[in-house]
């Protein structure tokens, strides 16, 4: 087990974001998380990553308690994630941008290891015809790819992927599902957050569905697509409904 999470619990004024939710991901997993929007789960993931502390239960890595652990510690132990809405240093080029992750990462390397470590990353996520580019010139699916980039510098043990997929025509969707399942081939267990069902589902070992905070569901994608409370609670959303009975 490399990932615990045990009754979590988050408010913010009378809004209960997270609400008693508990977790336990298997080492080098992929790890899905959906839900309707407000659901909780860039919520969650704030916990997991260390933005947010829990106001109640405790979350673990590999038996360690780090609950109390600010963001950077939980860096250096091996968490890394991307972001909803990338956030690329902009004025820098794209391997400048990974130089980045791999300084500030979890080996705290020097100048000349960082940019060896943003090499061998840039070639896996295939950007190096981007290399020299300004972060800020690159279209949506090269600056999810350069998110994705920044974060596997760190050289994570685990991945936190926060609708990475978002804005991708199906063939760029395809492409980086393909970069995905290589991650999770060398060793690295991945939770993600994704709106588009037949992605996750394709991709996940297991799936967890939160629901207004709660935890309603979890299992596999064919026992969470033949779950009749997690297709109700996509009602409000007809196109995530159809795509969840769809993914059967």
């Amino acid at each position: 087990m490399i990932l615990k999470g045990t009754n979590l619990k988050l408010s913010f004024g009378g809004l209960v974001a997270v609400n008693n939710v508990s977790f336990e991901i298997e080492e080098k997993t992929i790890f899905g998380i959906i839900g309707p929007n407000g659901a909780g789960k860039t919520t969650l993931f704030n916990i997991i990553s260390g933005v947010y502390k829990p106001q109640e239960g405790k979350l673990f890595f590999k038996d360690k308690d780090i609950t109390n652990f600010p963001t950077y510690k939980r860096a250096r132990l091996g968490i890394a994630r991307t972001h909803q809405i990338v956030k690329p240093l902009s004025e820098l080029t794209v391997i400048e941008n990974v130089m980045v992750g791999a300084c500030f990462g979890k080996k705290n390397y020097n100048l000349k290891q960082a940019q060896k470590v943003a090499l061998d990353v840039i070639n896996f996520v295939g950007l190096s015809t981007k290399m020299f580019t300004q972060a800020g010139q690159l279209n949506v699916a090269f600056k999810k790819r350069l998110e994705l980039a920044r974060a596997l510098a760190n050289e994570p043990e685990i991945l936190l992927l926060d609708e990475v997929l978002a804005g991708l025509n199906p063939k760029e969707v395809d492409s980086m599902l393909n970069v995905i399942l290589k991650i999770k081939q060398n060793g690295i267990t991945i939770i993600m957050i994704e709106h588009l069902m037949h992605a996750i589902m394709k991709a996940s070992d297991y799936i967890m569905v939160l629901d207004s905070g709660e935890k309603i569901a979890q299992g596999s994608p064919q026992e969470i697509s033949n779950n009749q409370r997690v297709i109700e609670a996509y009602l409000g959303d007809p196109k995530l409904a159809m795509q969840l009975v769809g993914a059967k």
